[in-house]
């Protein structure tokens, strides 16, 4: 197993990749015409399936991996590439297309069910948080460290359910700007664990560079 304080740090690499905050805005959108109760299903249906993609990753993922010949360290390399161009794309603000396109959300708002798709997928849990969590997954042996990293696939979805049922308040109270802001910053601390996750995949791959 791995030290508290790296659990801690998994915590909040896996909160700042699913990034709840930053599906505030779509959701108003999507769900502006629909009822309360109807918002409300919508949040618990889209936390549900956060969860259990991210959960289902951390079980199976590195079995896949294996399965087509792909080391971890060279998913390592790709998946922290992955997770560079989202930082990038969030500390500029603009939307990560890797998650969600401009076509895909604008049919999402004709579509009575948005909960799975697109919001928790690809929204959420797309590609780069999914691969933050195999990533993590095989940093240990055991199933205290595959619990524990489960356990943070359900406080990410927790933090989902949470950030969609106040989100209506909350984009009122921070706007547009305010949501930029935050997005911002968590693509500063997103990009630093990006170039975490590269390093000690490269070191692997190229021995020589330690």
């Amino acid at each position: 197993m791995l030290a508290w304080a790296d659990y801690f740090k998994i915590l909040i690499a896996l909160l700042v990749i699913v990034d709840p905050l930053a599906a505030i805005p779509p959701f108003v959108v999507m769900a502006g015409n629909l009822s309360e109760t109807e918002r409300k299903r919508i949040a618990c249906v889209a936390s549900i399936a956060v969860t259990t993609v991210l959960a289902v990753s951390a079980v199976i993922g590195e079995s896949l991996l294996r399965f087509f010949g792909i080391t971890i360290a060279s998913f390592k390399v790709g998946g922290a590439i992955l997770i560079m161009l989202m930082a990038l794309s969030m500390v500029q603000a603009r939307q990560v297309r890797d998650k969600q396109t401009p076509e895909e959300e604008q049919e999402a708002v004709d579509k009575e069910q948005i909960a799975v798709v697109p919001l928790a997928i690809p929204l959420l849990a797309g590609p780069g948080a999914i691969s933050a969590v195999i990533i993590y997954a095989a940093e240990a042996r055991g199933v205290a460290h595959l619990a524990l990293i489960i356990a943070g696939c359900f406080i990410v979805g927790g933090a989902t359910w949470l950030a969609l049922r106040a989100a209506t308040p909350v984009a009122r109270l921070l706007g547009k700007t305010g949501i930029n802001i935050a997005v911002r910053l968590m693509g500063i601390v997103l990009a630093a664990l990006a170039v975490e996750i590269f390093a000690s995949g490269i070191v692997v791959l190229l021995p020589g560079l330690k």
